[in-house]
């Protein structure tokens, strides 16, 4: 007696097995290979630095790869561990009496009374970093770099430890305010772009990163502005750049806003 004869599932498994795995062994092969090969500019050559670019590991580049030089100013400041070390009372005091030419325009107590920023309680190496940036002209304005041009280093930290002194803002959003806009609060992923807080929050901040509460809504959407135009480009890696050229006007105004609420 003959045992029951197969059904039409059974005949087609081992069919349906082998087209999958040929699916997946092409999709392997254009993503791993043949995609990474045909990029314009790619500086990949052979399979296996292919499949290893597609993987993001790092491969070895041709020696010959040329070096993408920047046409304006970059910042030169090299973040090392202990940078600002050696912060003391006297270096506070040295940088309250150069802080007196600064009144005008950032408040006597570093909270600006117009639309420029406000440096108290502000992280010292984002103020040490943003000095030097306007002195080297790696970040244009008319109005600081005359004022940075005589500074020297020891200056610049002085009055970055005086600043971070000082008491800040601290945050404050009402309830009356209503909820952080969508950019701040879970940034846009499909856009690469991060929450706010991951580079500018307290804890988290991230190295030269500035801190943001309080600080004019005006000065804050002209930055953003400015960011993602490309006339202020003193970012590291263009990271600031990055994010703003991906936002709308409005995220740019609710962001702005979002930061600047002292209601």
């Amino acid at each position: 007696m003959s045992g029951p004869s197969p059904t039409g599932r059974d005949r087609w498994t081992p069919a349906s097995s082998v087209v999958l795995a040929a699916l997946v062994v092409a999709a392997a092969a254009v993503g791993f290979v043949w995609l990474p090969l045909i990029q314009p500019r790619a500086a990949v050559t052979g399979v296996w630095n292919a499949i290893c670019t597609a993987a993001g590991l790092v491969y070895t580049a041709p020696a010959n790869q040329p070096v993408v030089q920047a046409t304006y100013p970059v910042s030169q400041v090299e973040f090392v561990p202990g940078l600002l070390r050696g912060t003391n009372a006297e270096s506070i005091g040295r940088g309250a009496t150069l802080a007196l030419r600064c009144t005008m325009c950032h408040g006597a107590r570093g909270l600006s009374p117009a639309d420029t920023p406000n440096l108290a309680g502000q992280y010292p190496i984002a103020i040490y970093k943003e000095l030097q940036d306007f002195k080297s002209g790696a970040r244009v304005s008319a109005v600081m770099q005359p004022l940075v041009a005589g500074l020297s280093d020891r200056d610049m930290r002085d009055l970055a430890a005086y600043y971070a002194y000082l008491p800040r803002l601290p945050p404050y959003h009402p309830a009356s305010a209503g909820t952080p806009p969508e950019i701040v609060l879970s940034g846009a992923p499909m856009r690469n772009i991060a929450p706010c807080g991951a580079c500018h929050g307290e804890l988290s901040h991230k190295v030269a990163a500035p801190w943001m509460e309080g600080e004019p809504e005006t000065y804050l959407a002209a930055q953003l502005r400015a960011f993602a135009a490309g006339t202020r480009h003193n970012d590291i890696e263009e990271q600031m750049q990055n994010v703003a050229r991906q936002m709308t006007p409005a995220e740019i105004q609710a962001a702005a806003a979002y930061y600047a609420n002292r209601e």
